[in-house]
């Protein structure tokens, strides 16, 4: 994190970029190749209740709390958007993020339509994109291209992913919409919106 004098030095806050879009879309690739290209980007760790999976490292990708943490959390008001999915609490604590904007970084959130509708809420001067599949069939193809769901589970997915799509577009709470044909136009394409976002801070 840098120092006042540093930030002092930038004289601006940084930005809050959430990616939303459906799972197979594309946003967790954008999302990392945005916290590689962007200068003093950083990533916000989300604070779970589910428990740890192999290869899961506390502090990188997730905070892992108990339920009854985050509950209290959530009720100091710590969190600036929190979510259940599958049985499980996601959320996005609000001191880091509010830290590093302050420090004149980038924070890039992977946060689903609830959320994102929350962030623009408490956070309307964020830059919000949803990222689409090209169409329907295209998301289905990757999905199965992960070779990990059952028949049954793909087309929950597929049924999520409209109901997110829809409820992205109905709740107005988006300024940006990309679709995802191929990855790297897409990313320059969330870069150069990122760019224009930039000159009104």
């Amino acid at each position: 994190m840098p120092n006042s004098a540093e930030s002092s030095d930038k004289g601006k806050r940084g930005l809050l970029i959430v990616i939303s879009g459906p799972s197979g879309a594309g946003k967790t690739s954008i999302c990392r190749a945005l916290i590689a290209r962007l200068p003093d980007a950083v990533w916000s760790v989300s604070a779970t209740t589910r428990p740890m999976r192999p290869g899961d490292q506390a502090g990188t990708g997730y905070e892992f709390i108990t339920r009854d943490e985050f509950e209290a959390r959530r009720a100091a008001g710590a969190f600036l958007e929190s979510a259940e999915y599958v049985g499980h609490l996601y959320g996005t604590p609000r001191a880091p993020v509010e830290q590093a904007l302050s420090h004149g970084r980038n924070v890039v959130l992977d946060i689903d339509v609830q959320g994102g509708i929350q962030i623009a809420e408490k956070v309307p001067e964020s830059v919000r994109v949803f990222v689409l599949p090209p169409d329907m069939d295209s998301l289905r193809d990757r999905l199965e291209g992960r070779g990990s769901e059952a028949e049954a589970q793909l087309k929950k997915r597929l049924a999520r992913a409209d109901g997110e799509i829809a409820t992205a577009r109905k709740s107005g709470c988006y300024d940006h919409f990309v679709v995802n044909d191929e990855l790297e136009p897409t990313i320059e394409q969330v870069l150069g919106i990122v760019a224009r976002e930039q000159t009104h801070v």
